[in-house]
């Protein structure tokens, strides 16, 4: 059964826990189970831990104003966040050490993109930021009072679209590989910005998946651990959505130059 695209947020991430949940009722303290309101309190921490790691590359940027400068934070973020990011899918018990590791290397290498693409457009990474935040709530209030329901079809549907982007990614990559242009991708015309506000919605509904995958690892008695993990989730999928809306503005940003 599908239940979201997110891998780190899978039919399978908060199975077999029903067990816990019964013996929660037969005297295990409920504070020893996941909550989703303890998912909540994670995941500002993971906010909290990026955005402060973010800091050390975009002051180096900007003190420096060259990539050069920065480059080296970038690339143990991404490095250090893709290895974290495995570990803590294939070692969920881990992820209150390795989730926190996972937002500090995004941190970095987000610090560093947002300041480059913050040099060449003004007041952008703002902007983002703000669309960011504004839409993980506006669909977490849809979430909450059910104007937008995790049904199968709409996951399936959300799962086929995030599965083509996925593919498209990997095929313009190998062709850059090649040395084969796919130059409608990265441009500011309409077919490139279409294809960005696409990725922006898809990237959008998964938080809504995410949202899904919580509160049934909370409903089924998930052990404490699974908050950091389930926090963890939602982190890549912000990630994601942010980078997306990054790309979306510059390429809007560019034809009004």
């Amino acid at each position: 059964m599908i239940r979201t695209a997110n891998p780190a947020l899978n039919s399978k991430s908060f199975g077999g826990f029903a067990r816990g949940a019964r013996a929660a009722f037969g005297g295990e303290s409920r504070g020893e189970l996941m909550t989703i309101s303890g998912t909540v309190n994670k995941t500002g921490i993971l906010l909290a831990l990026l955005i402060a790691a973010a800091v050390v590359p975009w002051r180096q940027f900007f003190e420096a104003r060259d990539p050069a400068a920065v480059s080296g934070w970038m690339m143990l973020g991404v490095v250090g966040g893709l290895v974290t990011a495995l570990v803590t899918v294939f070692k969920k018990s881990w992820a209150p050490i390795t989730a926190p590791l996972y937002a500090i290397c995004e941190g970095l290498a987000l610090g560093g993109i947002s300041a480059m693409f913050e040099l060449r457009f003004p007041g952008i990474v703002f902007q983002a930021m703000a669309l960011t935040v504004g839409t993980l709530f506006v669909l977490l209030a849809l979430y909450k009072t059910r104007v937008i329901r995790a049904t199968e079809n709409f996951k399936i549907g959300v799962f086929a679209a995030t599965g083509a982007i996925a593919l498209v990614y990997l095929l313009t990559f190998v062709l850059q590989l090649f040395g084969v242009p796919v130059a409608f991708m990265h441009s500011s015309g309409w077919l490139g910005i279409g294809i960005s506000l696409v990725v922006v919605v898809v990237a959008a509904l998964n938080l809504v998946l995410d949202f899904d995958l919580v509160e049934q690892g909370a409903n089924q008695g998930a052990p404490k651990y699974m908050e950091w993990y389930g926090a963890f989730g939602l982190m890549v999928t912000l990630v994601w959505l942010y980078l997306e809306i990054l790309r979306l503005l510059s390429k809007l940003n560019q034809r009004r130059d």
